[in-house]
C-alpha cells in the first residue's frame, strides 16, 4: 500500500514529506507527479488541488484527504471518485488565524480604523465615534468549524453576533438563523457580514444584489471563504449606490487577482491575498497523521465531506 501526496502549491512536498515520514515512519509515501510509481499501489491520497483525472486513475483509492479547509476545487474535476471516503482539513492552526483575522476586521470597521488614513493625508484631527461593542451587530454566514469558533470569540468580546447557516445550529451566546427562509432575517440585522461559507452550487454567488440590498444601509462586509460567493459587478454596484460602506476581500473568483480588476483601485475595497488563514504543515501533517492511522486500523477518516452537499 501507498500513500500519494499530492499538490500543485510550491514547496508544499519539501514542507509536508518529513513531517509525515517522522509520523509514519513505516509507510511507503510517494510525491505526485515524480514518484508515483504504480498508480494501482495507492489506496490513501492526501491532496491539494490535483490536475482534473489524476485522482481517477488510481483503481485501488479508498480514501482522499484533503489538504485545505474547502474541498470545491476537488468536487469540481468531474471524473473525482465520489463513492469514496473524503476528509477535509480540521487544522487547530487555520482556525486560530481566521479567527484572529475576521476579529481583526471586525474591530477595524467597527471603530472606524479606515477612515483616518485619509484624515492623515489632510492633516485633520478627527476622532471618529463607534457605538459600543453590545451594540454593534456582527452576523457569521456559515457556522461550520472556523465560523462557529469566530462567531464565539466575537460574542466574547461583548458583540451582538448572529450566524446563518443552511442547517439549524445551537451557539451559546450566538442568536442563529437557518435556511433560505431566515436569509434575509439574519442579514437585516447585520451591520458587519463576515462571510465563512463552503462553496457549493448553492452558496455560489450568495452575495449579490439581493442579499446585498437587505443588509442595513451602511453595512460593512468581509469576505474570508470563497471568491465564488460574490458576484462582482453586484458587489461593486452596491458600493456605488452608497448602500454598503466597504469590503474587505481576500478571496477571488480568479487567483492571483488580476491587475486590471476594478477592485485593486475602488476606494470601497481593500483586498488581501488570501492570507486570512493557512494551513501549517506542522499540526496538518499531524492531523494527517491520525486519519492514516484510522484507515489502515479500518476505522473511517474524520470530518468527513458529504460530496452531495459539497461540505
Amino acid at each position: 500500500m501507498a500513500i500519494l501526496f499530492m499538490s500543485t502549491e510550491a514547496g508544499d512536498a519539501e514542507d509536508y514529506l518529513p513531517l509525515l515520514k517522522g509520523h509514519l515512519p513505516d509507510q511507503d509515501i510517494r510525491v505526485w507527479p515524480g514518484a508515483v510509481g504504480d498508480p494501482a499501489d495507492t489506496e490513501i491520497a492526501v491532496i491539494a488541488v490535483p490536475e482534473p483525472g489524476v485522482l481517477a486513475g488510481l483503481p485501488n483509492l479508498k480514501a482522499v484527504l484533503s489538504l485545505w479547509a474547502g474541498v470545491d476545487s476537488l468536487l469540481r474535476d468531474p471524473t473525482f471518485p465520489r463513492h469514496i471516503p473524503l476528509a477535509r482539513m480540521v487544522d487547530p492552526l487555520l482556525g486560530v488565524d481566521m479567527t484572529h483575522f475576521a476579529i481583526h476586521w471586525v474591530l477595524h470597521f467597527h471603530r472606524g480604523l479606515h477612515r483616518y488614513a485619509g484624515f492623515q493625508r489632510k492633516a485633520e484631527w478627527q476622532p471618529v465615534d463607534y457605538p459600543e461593542a453590545a451594540e454593534r451587530r456582527v452576523g457569521i454566514m456559515g457556522l461550520g468549524v472556523l465560523g462557529r469558533d469566530a462567531a464565539l470569540k466575537l460574542a466574547a468580546l461583548g458583540f451582538a453576533v448572529a450566524g446563518w447557516d443552511a442547517l439549524p445550529k445551537s451557539l451559546d451566546g450566538v442568536e442563529t438563523f437557518a435556511g433560505s427562509d431566515r436569509l434575509a432575517d439574519f442579514l437585516g440585522r447585520t451591520e458587519i457580514l463576515v462571510v465563512l461559507l463552503p462553496l457549493t452550487p448553492e452558496t455560489q454567488g450568495i452575495i449579490n444584489a439581493k442579499t446585498l440590498a437587505a443588509l442595513p444601509p451602511g453595512a460593512f462586509l468581509i469576505s474570508l471563504a470563497r471568491g465564488g460567493h460574490i458576484i462582482d459587478a453586484d458587489l461593486l454596484a452596491t458600493l456605488d449606490s452608497g448602500r454598503l460602506s466597504m469590503a474587505l476581500l481576500d478571496a477571488f473568483r480568479h487567483e492571483p487577482l488580476p491587475a486590471d480588476h476594478p477592485f485593486w483601485h475602488h476606494p470601497g475595497i481593500i483586498v488581501t491575498p488570501h492570507v486570512a488563514s493557512k494551513t501549517t504543515p506542522r499540526t496538518a501533517a499531524a492531523e494527517i497523521a491520525i486519519d492514516v492511522r484510522r484507515l489502515l486500523a479500518g476505522d473511517m477518516p474524520r470530518h468527513l465531506v458529504d460530496v452531495t452537499r459539497g461540505y
